[in-house]
């Protein structure tokens, strides 16, 4: 090995199997340069994340032939069974839902969404639940004010001792406040998701979430000494990877990122949509929308994959799916397995943006035929990236996301005219993190690992 490589930023990615450690260099200057990789099994379980951390560093130096030595290590996580949340709002397709966007935006993992006031039910779930945080919303801003104080009182009953972020009605914010408080009980006041009829607002939640995420998972199994070696950002993974969606946006434009993992397809969407489509949507719908499909994973729900296949679409393939599934492996080994993951990444993929895409409604009455449109529009969408295993690995990945989007879709909100772009260097998450601190260096990588040309 030579002496020692510097970086400036280490900047590691703790997945529940394995453990990435990204380096990078010159952030202050014109020319950032993504030094390199390392890779270990993740050591949650064995009780010390350090140990995947050091592993992986100790594999980074391997690969570079050198020592290194670093200012600042940052991290995403989605170790430790990531940050479990309930949500609980006034109207399912306003307050709750407006919520459930802002969750989900952040990389909590949403396990329970109610509407109205909390029944016996209902406080039983939650209990069996055992979030690691609470998001209590409801009513516009002087609006309906009554649901709130009641939820707010019947959660602080429970004694759970998680944090709890109120992010409804603010003429009865003091109110819920105290009442929360005095059960001992920690609350974060935040505006309201939902505070005008068609209006969300769920970044400030967002940021609380990420907030709370951070200072829980240190405290998680396994991660108990994780200050040791990360001093800077932990981020959940699928909020990095949304971080990252937005920096993009502010720079390129309309932005579309899918991440199929083995466990679950992300689809990140960071778009305002079309102004064409905006006169027929009949409810509001966030600038940066995420949703998660957990069985559309390519390893560990790969049988869900599986299953949606349409009769023929493996025989046509060249795929018998019994016998590949009989021995699937995490990473292919033969040219038949490739083959097979190819086709499973390609049904989550178009599965993952149908649930995502919003589409056109026809609706009839007696003044005749009337259109509408609900959901996510995608329509102004230019760029569409692929991350994750399979999107960057897999060949012919490219050409998989621009078929994707049908071009015979006639009541999908898709996007009309757009470039897919591959995150090669595999890193679009650890970037998000990295941006908090350096974005313009981070933006700078982004481009690079994605070889995007300047118009």
């Amino acid at each position: 090995m030579s002496d020692c490589i510097s970086a400036d930023v280490l900047v590691a990615e703790i997945g529940s199997t394995t453990t990435v450690v990204n380096a990078f260099a010159g952030l202050a200057t014109p020319a950032p340069r993504f030094l390199g990789q390392g890779v270990a099994p993740t050591s949650v379980q064995e009780g010390d994340v350090t140990i995947g951390l050091q592993g992986a560093v100790e594999d980074l130096e391997r690969n570079l032939k050198s020592k290194v030595k670093w200012q600042r290590m940052l991290a995403t996580s989605s170790a430790a069974g990531g940050l479990r949340m309930t949500v609980h709002g006034l109207a399912h397709d306003m307050t709750a839902r407006a919520a459930r966007e802002a969750a989900l935006g952040a990389g909590a993992i949403v396990k329970m969404v109610t509407a109205g006031e909390l029944q016996a039910y209902d406080l039983d779930q939650i209990k069996k639940i055992n979030p690691n945080i609470i998001l209590l919303a409801g009513g516009v801003d002087y609006g309906e004010r009554n649901t709130a104080i009641a939820n707010a009182k019947k959660i602080a009953e429970l004694g759970l001792n998680v944090p709890i972020v109120y992010a409804g009605n603010v003429a009865c914010r003091d109110e819920v406040v105290g009442i929360i408080q005095a059960r001992n009980q920690r609350v974060i006041a935040v505006e309201n998701v939902y505070p005008r009829i068609d209006e969300l607002n769920i970044e400030p939640t967002r940021g609380v979430i990420q907030q709370v995420f951070e200072e829980h998972i240190v405290h998680a199994p396994g991660m108990e000494r994780i200050r040791e070696m990360v001093h800077g950002a932990i981020m959940p993974t699928p909020g990095a990877v949304m971080q990252a969606a937005q920096v993009l946006y502010r720079a390129i434009g309309d932005v579309v990122v899918l991440d199929v993992g083995g466990a679950t397809t992300d689809v990140h969407s960071v778009t305002p949509g079309s102004d064409e489509m905006v006169r027929f949507m009949v409810s509001p719908e966030p600038l940066a929308k995420r949703t998660v499909e957990g069985d559309l994973g390519v390893y560990v729900n790969v049988r869900h994959v599986a299953d949606l296949l349409r009769p023929g679409e493996a025989d046509r393939a060249g795929i018998d799916v019994g016998d590949t599934l009989s021995s699937w492996q995490p990473i292919p080994t033969t040219a038949k397995q490739y083959d097979a993951l190819h086709l499973f990444t390609k049904k989550a993929v178009e599965t993952a943006l149908d649930r995502h895409s919003g589409r056109l409604k026809h609706l009839y009455g007696p003044g005749g035929r009337m259109t509408i449109a609900q959901g996510k529009d995608l329509t102004s969408v230019k760029w569409v990236i692929g991350t994750g295993g399979p999107l960057t690995k897999l060949p012919g990945a490219m050409e998989m996301l621009k078929n994707a989007f049908r071009i015979t879709a006639k009541l999908e909100l898709f996007p009309k005219l757009f470039t897919v772009l591959i995150d090669h260097d595999y890193n679009l998450g650890v970037l998000g993190v990295l941006s908090q601190e350096h974005e313009t260096a981070a933006l700078a990588l982004m481009k690079h690992s994605l070889n995007y040309k300047e118009v």
